[in-house]
């Protein structure tokens, strides 16, 4: 416990620090355990991304539960970041039309649940708050209009369409032998946005699956025509493919949903055990459709009307069979289910009387995709294919965005964002 408040001061620290040393960069990230299901994207479109358009007739919506049942006094404030999710030098007046600071009103108690919470929800403009600058938002929620109470940070993105994306997915070229790999290949037309150091000027960013540990940050165009920025490595914009993602349903207690083996009512709560894992590494590649790493809350109960308030939380177990742990870093279960994010909270413990890793999450239910990861100790960055495999083949969906700021400009402005995917813009 000790430990733990500790690490809750230091990086309260390090929050109201970073202004001076400019190293604090914002992540999504939950610092309350009793936080749960914290998800955002385009509203009525569940499994899309948290991105929009400036000044485009859309929103986002951002939901997070609170298992401790007790109403809290939750504010939230919205900041401008740069390319690197550093907060941009500019008064929040500049970027935001109307107050900086606003109370979570929008929240309902859970109905008819062995779970008790509550649920909170934020949409992206509205009537009190809304953003004026494309470019990365954070949006971070605190408690009881006390900025030192940060319980957790969201990304998000605007942007302007003032370049176009087009490009192609396609095997790596230097790759063809081993196919474990995909060559994300683009080009950026400006003709209406005059960029005259574009080396200096412009920063792209490519993400796999809307991963931020393995993201391209550092591409510079190849080549520089009138109009065009062209980006077509054969090395620096390649990312290893993995596989399809592992899936599970968790959307009734009354029966085993696919990849379901157990479902136990262990009073008061429902555990749920999965059907046992297996390394794929050394295994023949299977296609098969999925949601690229995300997940959806939802029921197959007919009486449950409103998935917001009546989806119950269970307890979901996780088995990988391994003959001996994996040593000098960390198995972990990783996908949206986890924000994308391997940590202490997802990591898997090594059952040696059983010879496998397991990992229990409380989850809402709702229908989820995973895989496993390796994370080396000490690095920022999960592996996605010692355990998994890595095969051209894969399905992936890759983001890329288009950064610029001018000489003059105060702060990164996103003039581009688009979306291919390894199958239907394949070369």
């Amino acid at each position: 416990m000790k430990l733990r408040i500790l690490s809750i001061i230091l990086f309260l620290a390090f929050l109201t620090g970073y202004a001076q040393d400019g190293n604090f960069y914002y992540e999504t990230a939950v610092y309350k355990e009793t936080i749960k299901t914290a998800l955002m994207y385009r509203t009525g479109f569940v499994l899309s991304n948290p991105v929009m358009g400036l000044n485009e007739n859309q929103s986002l919506t951002f939901k997070f539960d609170d298992l401790d049942s007790n109403v809290k006094d939750y504010y939230y404030t919205i900041i401008h970041c740069d390319a690197d999710w550093k907060e941009s030098y500019i008064p929040q007046t500049d970027y935001l039309d109307g107050f900086a600071d606003n109370p979570i009103t929008d929240y309902a108690m859970s109905f008819n649940t062995t779970f008790d919470y509550v649920n909170y929800q934020i949409e992206i403009p509205n009537e009190n708050v809304k953003p004026k600058f494309s470019g990365n938002y954070v949006l971070v929620v605190f408690e009881d209009n006390d900025k030192e109470k940060v319980v957790l940070t969201q990304r998000f993105q605007i942007y302007e369409s003032a370049v176009t994306i087009e490009g192609t997915v396609r095997r790596a070229t230097f790759d063809a032998f081993k196919g474990t790999s995909h060559e994300v290949d683009f080009t950026v037309r400006h003709p209406k946005l005059s960029i005259l150091n574009p080396r200096e000027e412009v920063k792209v960013v490519i993400m796999q699956n809307s991963r931020w540990d393995n993201a391209k940050t550092d591409l510079k165009p190849q080549y520089v025509r009138d109009g065009q920025l062209i980006y077509d490595y054969d090395k620096e914009n390649v990312f290893k493919a993995g596989n399809e993602f592992r899936y599970f349903d968790n959307r009734t207690n009354r029966m085993n949903g696919e990849n379901v083996i157990a479902t136990d009512f262990m009073r008061p709560y429902y555990h749920k055990t999965l059907a046992t894992d297996e390394i794929r590494a050394n295994k023949n590649f299977f296609q098969y459709k999925e949601m690229n790493g995300k997940y959806s809350v939802e029921s197959q109960d007919q009486e449950v009307r409103d998935y917001d308030t009546e989806c119950d939380y269970v307890f979901v177990h996780f088995n990988l069979p391994v003959e001996s742990p994996l040593l000098g870093g960390s198995v972990n279960v990783f996908g949206g289910l986890t924000q994308w994010n391997a940590n202490k909270g997802n990591e898997m413990t090594y059952n040696f009387d059983k010879g496998e890793y397991e990992l229990t999450l409380l989850l809402k239910q709702g229908y989820y995709n995973y895989i496993y990861v390796y994370v080396p100790q000490g690095s920022m960055t999960a592996d996605h294919t010692n355990i998994e495999g890595s095969f051209w083949e894969t399905e992936n969906d890759y983001q890329i965005f288009v950064y610029y700021r001018d000489l003059a400009a105060r702060y990164d402005r996103l003039v581009g964002y688009r979306i291919l995917n390894s199958i239907e813009n394949r070369n």
